[in-house]
């Protein structure tokens, strides 16, 4: 009787033949995430992904790391056995003798892969319930609310019991969708945005625009720091540095102030439509939310989609600032993302934002700039840094 990790898919089911491409990407993030265990084996077999060999002390560092690996639906420390019912009886003995302490009732739960399995999952499920109740008699069965639950499995080559089922991120494994070009701003936003792209798949790069002496190192520090957090989830992310005065002051100069922001953002997705097709990113992504402020009305948005020629993702759009805000706090970049430490976006806001821009008014204005030349400074000095997770 051995002690695995069992992880279970979830929406990879649903592929037909291309099932495999994606299973081969779940598995290497999986691989990744056992890393930490230099002796963890991790086995594709029967529908399930398996994490043997590890050390015991690993186990929940392993288990933390697995549960931030989009693709996994849930994962459950199973103790492997034969097939034989001797077997499983011994097995589901040693599963529940923690909670049976504390617990006063059960229910087995049975899922027969093996369909030529002598039981059916039904008579499986009774017997061994048996089988409990003779080895802890104060326990009582509950089939409807349980205080915990014994789950077989009978695959084609073993059985597994566990008792616990851990719950992971869902969605699709990184990498399995392509790559987007994250515009990430040191608010609570955009790093939210990278969690929820990473969750459909993409691969995720992040450019973010600098604007010294009007923003700080430590300003730009917070980003690289929570580039770093949201790796975790993402994988590593290449952070492109766009140094941004130059085309700010050049804006706040020469163009009408009630129009400074649009055009900013303007300015700022061209660049990184730029960096993205050097990149080979397939698409845009902002961690705008529509209405919430005036930079993103869907006048604005319009406005700023119509200078890019390239795929604008928001997964953030109809989402609220409290909505926002949970899911920051679950990935742990919101206390990074509050940080008193000023952007770009904040330092030129002008006092009466125009928030229903006409495109024949930003053109207007944009015509009195050297856009080609802006641009093209700001590609030339940009550089960039791959952020990882701190604990690797």
């Amino acid at each position: 009787m051995n002690k695995v990790l069992l992880i279970s898919f979830g929406e990879i089911f649903l592929k037909g033949k291309n099932r495999p491409f994606f299973l081969k990407k779940l598995k290497k993030l999986i691989v990744i995430a056992a890393s930490c265990d230099e002796t963890a084996l991790v086995e594709l077999s029967d529908n399930r992904f398996y994490i043997r060999d590890f050390s015991e002390q690993n186990l929940s560092k392993i288990i933390e790391r697995v549960k931030k690996v989009f693709g996994v639906h849930s994962m459950s420390v199973a103790l492997e056995t034969s097939k034989d019912l001797a077997s499983i009886e011994i097995a589901c003995i040693e599963a529940a003798k923690e909670p049976a302490k504390n617990m006063p009732t059960f229910k087995v739960d049975t899922k027969r892969a093996d369909k030529n399995y002598s039981m059916k999952s039904m008579e499986i499920s009774a017997h061994l319930g048996g089988v409990l109740l003779d080895k802890f008699q104060q326990l009582k069965v509950d089939i409807h609310n349980p205080s915990f639950t014994v789950y077989v499995e009978v695959r084609q080559e073993n059985a597994y019991i566990y008792c616990e089922r851990i719950m992971g991120p869902g969605g699709m494994p990184v990498g399995s969708s392509g790559r987007a070009m994250l515009l990430l701003s040191g608010g609570i936003d955009s790093p939210v945005a990278a969690y929820m792209l990473a969750k459909r798949g993409l691969e995720i790069e992040a450019v973010h625009f600098f604007s010294p002496p009007y923003t700080s190192e430590r300003a730009k520090q917070k980003v690289i720091d929570l580039a770093k957090i949201a790796s975790e989830y993402c994988g590593p992310i290449k952070l492109h540095i766009v140094p941004f005065t130059k085309v700010q002051e050049e804006i706040y100069e020469k163009c009408h102030h009630e129009l400074l922001t649009v055009i900013m953002r303007r300015f700022m997705m061209k660049i990184a439509e730029n960096i993205a097709q050097m990149n080979k990113c397939s698409a845009l992504a902002t961690g705008e939310s529509l209405g919430q402020v005036a930079s993103q009305t869907l006048e604005s948005l319009y406005a700023t989609n119509s200078y890019v020629d390239m795929l604008v993702l928001r997964p953030l759009v109809c989402l609220d600032k409290l909505e926002i805000i949970s899911i920051a706090e679950k990935i742990n970049t919101y206390e990074t993302s509050i940080q008193p430490f000023e952007d770009c976006c904040t330092v030129f806001t002008p006092r009466h934002p125009v928030t229903k821009p006409k495109i024949e008014n930003l053109e207007k204005n944009e015509a009195k700039l050297d856009v080609e030349g802006l641009v093209k400074s700001a590609l030339e000095e940009t550089y960039t840094i791959e952020c990882l997770p701190e604990s690797k």
